[in-house]
């Protein structure tokens, strides 16, 4: 009995190859590993099947890490694999953004123009089951490798949403999620810039948009709307360069664990990509992370209006941890603070100005009255039936600003550029 439980000892010395210094702090530590070791045997000898010692522990070192937080977990070869692919901004799957709720998967965000997107996938859901089996029980990884599969197959999701009494399913078929994180376009004398996510590609996006709104303004440009929302994160040094763009000095966000060396800061350098106009920085309860960090630099710095509902909260940071051929481990090391020193863990980032989101619709009052429409009125010169006809249709812009949020940005920055001018007149 002694020689075997000294075996099991050793195995998990191995397994989780503990430095010997940890080990010296105490006999206690010893006396678990004896205790898992114990557990393996005992299970490779009496389980009613086979089980491969490489799944018993993969699974081991699964339940360890997600039992410290729901972002810290392991990745084995293969999906090692998957996620360095996914960073560099295209993956197969669906095109959600998840994390793990009280053994659900919690959908933080739809990308957009993805299959979850189109099918009508919203923030805030709760995923149940996937393809009727039930998601209890799962890791996080594990849910997100089910989810995705050969290009063109379908994966039906049970889906439980807020404010909807029965679980639903959605259908969705898989395809090759190809990432284009920055959009832009120009709305009257404003530059909106939209960021999906962060991947190596953000950068570069933000400042290849920002010079062809610049090309297409010239002069007249008045602001820049960056909008972060439903925007679930993703790379560090990308959040840090986007918030760089817009900021000429002064600290980015600072990460402070658990050693003092863990600990680091990231300072701006000169230049600012919108010369000074003003910005307003949309966000929601599904901007994080990465989004957060941009949001709360630019309002400690006083460089951007904050407009939304607050933020996600989600302020830790994940790092990396290769594990040469055997996968990585990605483990929280740190939390993010803003320049201000402010944490975002669990409390997100509140806006400046708080603006829910609503839909605009006109409101039906009949016919309007003029003197277009009295019978038998003077014609203007230029006056034709077309125009008569036409009156009452919503114009371009005005269809336009379906969105409540995005009006309100757009407003605030025509204001400030009308204070702006009157000033210097």
């Amino acid at each position: 009995m002694m020689k075997k439980y000294v075996m099991a000892g050793l195995a998990g010395l191995a397994l989780f190859a503990l430095p010997i210094a940890s080990l010296a702090a105490g006999s206690e530590t010893y006396r678990q590993l004896n205790l898992f070791g114990d557990v393996f045997e005992r299970i490779r000898a009496d389980y009613v099947e086979d089980v491969a010692d490489q799944d018993l522990v993969e699974s081991a070192i699964k339940g360890m890490l997600s039992s410290l937080d729901p972002h810290s977990t392991y990745y084995n070869p293969k999906s090692y694999r998957e996620l360095q692919v996914q960073t560099r901004g295209e993956f197969g799957g669906l095109g959600i953004e998840v994390t793990l709720e009280n053994g659900l998967v919690k959908v933080i965000s739809p990308i957009d123009d993805t299959p979850a997107f189109r099918a009508g996938v919203k923030g805030g859901d709760l995923i149940t089951h996937l393809d009727s089996e039930p998601i209890r029980g799962m890791t996080l990884n594990e849910a997100v490798k089910k989810m995705r599969g050969p290009i063109n197959t379908d994966i039906t999701l049970t889906v439980s949403r807020p404010g909807v009494e029965k679980l639903f399913d959605i259908t969705i078929k898989r395809a090759k999620i190809q990432i284009q994180s920055v959009r832009h376009r120009v709305i009257g004398k404003i530059a909106y810039i939209r960021i999906t996510s962060f991947t190596e590609q953000t950068d570069k996006g933000l400042r290849k948009a920002m010079k062809a709104l610049r090309k297409e303004l010239g002069g007249s440009l008045e602001g820049v709307v960056l909008d972060l929302r439903n925007n679930p994160g993703g790379l560090l040094d990308q959040a840090v360069a986007v918030s760089d763009a817009f900021l000429g000095q002064g600290e980015i966000v600072s990460t402070r664990g658990r050693r003092a060396q863990d600990s680091r800061r990231y300072n701006a350098r000169q230049g600012d990509i919108a010369q000074g106009k003003p910005v307003v920085v949309l966000i929601n309860g599904f901007s994080a992370s990465a989004s957060e960090i941009v949001a709360g630099a630019l309002q400690d710095h006083n460089r951007g209006i904050v407009m939304g509902t607050k933020s996600f909260g989600k302020g830790s940071v994940q790092t990396i941890v290769p594990l040469g051929r055997r996968g990585a481990i990605r483990l929280t090391t740190s939390l993010y603070y803003t320049p201000s020193g402010r944490t975002i863990q669990a409390k997100g980032i509140e806006p400046d100005i708080e603006v829910e989101q609503a839909r605009l619709e006109p409101i039906d009052s009949g016919p309007k009255r003029s003197e277009a429409r009295l019978r038998n009125h003077l014609r203007g010169t230029s006056e034709d039936k077309s125009e008569e006809k036409d009156a009452d249709q919503p114009s371009a812009a005005e269809e336009q600003f379906e969105d409540y949020q995005l009006t309100r940005a757009i407003d605030l920055l025509h204001g400030i550029a009308l204070a702006y001018n009157l000033r210097v007149n």
